[in-house]
């Protein structure tokens, strides 16, 4: 049993925590069906994680990580919670100590969206600046010299295996159930990882044969927010390069292109990362018709576009 699904099961440490945890996860699957219109024997099916109270799938990471610590008595009274992020998991781990009476100190790229920074101010949590052009690789700095005050408990959401547990117990199971079973490919971009190592985990248990590819910026310099170049990049402990049946890399402009598109023609306002996660479903999708395949691809939409708005490539 998830250390979100243990928690539920006994008395919480307060009503708002306990409503909280109870909207964490069984996010809807969409069907991206103007996308695919001229692939008919393929799908694309978009995970709405932007359902989550927090507004993004670090909601299922960061309660995983925050439950885990309280269970095994890591993150103590007194204590504040301490990790490196840049925005979505610093957002949930700032909601989660609102809720649950517990202090929260971020490191983070000073570049973030201002919508990022103001849901921080608003939920009251602390933020360390980095240098943007260190990127996240910055901020993890920053937050491993912080964490040797004993006032913090550093969640490492990058090396922590209670991040890709959460979706391990999860969010690969609510695919399944989703789909009943009928999941050809799974499509998902690599920031922590934890989404594709604890989805892929669990996929490739239930059936070996379904594909599960990961999905990454095409350099070290891009503007996919929350998203790493492996080769360039600080690479997190709970990573395992082996997992991936194959890689897929995604420009930056093809990102800012599909997040305009699925605005305009799905109706759906998605952030970055999600849309360059439905711009390598959709190579995938039509690299399968061409071939004359069937195909139910999954990817994971892991916001929407609102922290992102004031973002210029909307209006190019």
């Amino acid at each position: 049993m998830s250390a979100l699904a243990a928690a539920k099961t006994r008395e919480p440490a307060t009503p708002l925590g306990a409503r909280l945890l109870d909207r964490i996860g069984n996010t809807p699957l969409v069907r991206l069906e103007r996308l695919t219109a001229h692939l008919p024997d393929v799908q694309i099916l978009g995970k709405a994680e932007w359902t989550n109270p927090g507004g993004s799938v670090k909601d299922r990471a960061a309660a995983s990580i925050v439950l885990d610590a309280l269970q095994h008595e890591r993150l103590c009274p007194g204590m504040r919670l301490l990790d490196a992020t840049s925005g979505n998991t610093g957002i949930a781990y700032a909601m989660l100590g609102a809720a649950l009476a517990f202090p929260v100190t971020l490191a983070m790229p000073s570049n973030v969206s201002q919508e990022r920074k103001r849901i921080l101010r608003a939920y009251g949590a602390e933020v360390v600046w980095t240098d943007p052009a260190e990127s996240s690789d910055g901020a993890i700095r920053k937050a491993r010299a912080l964490a040797a005050d004993p006032q913090y408990f550093y969640a490492d959401q990058y090396g922590n295996p209670a991040n890709w547990r959460a979706h391990y117990n999860g969010t690969a199971n609510e695919i399944l159930e989703q789909t009943e079973g009928r999941i050809t490919h799974f499509v998902a971009g690599l920031g922590t990882t934890g989404t594709f190592m604890g989805v892929t985990r669990r996929l490739k248990e239930a059936n070996p044969e379904i594909q599960c590819i990961s999905m990454e910026p095409d350099s070290a310099f891009h503007g996919l927010e929350g998203l790493k170049h492996m080769a360039s990049a600080i690479v997190p402990p709970i990573y395992d390069p082996h997992l991936a049946d194959r890689k897929v890399e995604v420009e930056t402009e093809a990102a800012y292109e599909m997040a305009r598109r699925l605005a305009r023609s799905e109706g759906l306002l998605v952030g970055i990362s999600a849309a360059a996660a439905v711009a390598a479903a959709l190579r995938i999708a039509e690299e399968e018709a061409a071939h004359g395949k069937v195909a139910v691809i999954v990817t994971i939409l892991p916001d929407a576009a609102d922290k992102y708005l004031s973002e210029r490539f909307w209006e190019e």
